[in-house]
């Protein structure tokens, strides 16, 4: 990845909370803080794989919990960053069986802002587990529901985005799709409650 305009900290939230373009606030957060990341998942037991997969995870969180108004720069991002992966890591090393982690110590943050990170971890679990639900309705639903709640696409814009024949059609493709996820969701009160908030808020 090339190496894209740089930010201080402060202009860094400014950019992401801004909800533009945000290309160049994860180059420069790639291009900063990936190597070390990936030298602190090899050395706790992970792989370059591992790390690729987390520093996606990572980012998604970390601009979540900007753009909500989590994290406003109490400490440096490069630690809140790191207090990010470090729970990330535990949480994937406790499925895997290795719950020691080293070089922990360097990632101390306020109690706020590791129960801001907490907090969206667990969003981030929720919203893997609705897209999971989303992609056992097939791509047609998926697609629909996504664009209509997520995306706030009105139906006139997913008639022409997927090329239905009316914009009736798409009025009752979309019933039956929430239809089918009512039926899927029956007996899995969580994911109902995340589906809840998925379709109130977005994912």
């Amino acid at each position: 990845m090339k190496a894209g305009k740089s930010y201080s900290d402060t202009e860094l939230i400014e950019a992401i909370s801004r909800r533009e373009s945000l290309e160049r606030p994860v180059r420069h957060l790639y291009t900063l803080h990936f190597d070390n990341l990936t030298h602190f998942i090899k050395k706790n037991k992970g792989s370059q794989q591992d790390a690729e997969d987390l520093f996606q995870e990572l980012i998604l969180v970390f601009i979540d919990l900007v753009q909500t108004g989590k994290f406003r720069g109490q400490s440096s991002i490069k630690t809140f960053l790191y207090a990010i992966a470090r729970n990330l890591w535990l949480n994937e090393l406790k499925k895997r069986e290795r719950v020691f982690l080293r070089d922990t110590e360097f990632y101390k943050i306020s109690p706020q802002e590791e129960e801001a990170i907490q907090a969206g971890l667990v969003k981030n679990e929720s919203k893997k587990q609705v897209l999971n639900v989303l992609e056992g309705l097939g791509e047609a639903c998926r697609k629909i529901l996504v664009h209509y709640y997520y995306d706030d696409l009105s139906m006139k814009e997913i008639f022409e985005r997927m090329d239905y024949e009316s914009e009736q059609v798409v009025r009752n493709k979309k019933y039956k799709c929430m239809k089918q996820l009512t039926q899927m969701l029956e007996n899995n009160s969580t994911v109902k409650n995340s589906l809840k908030d998925f379709l109130v808020h977005g994912i």
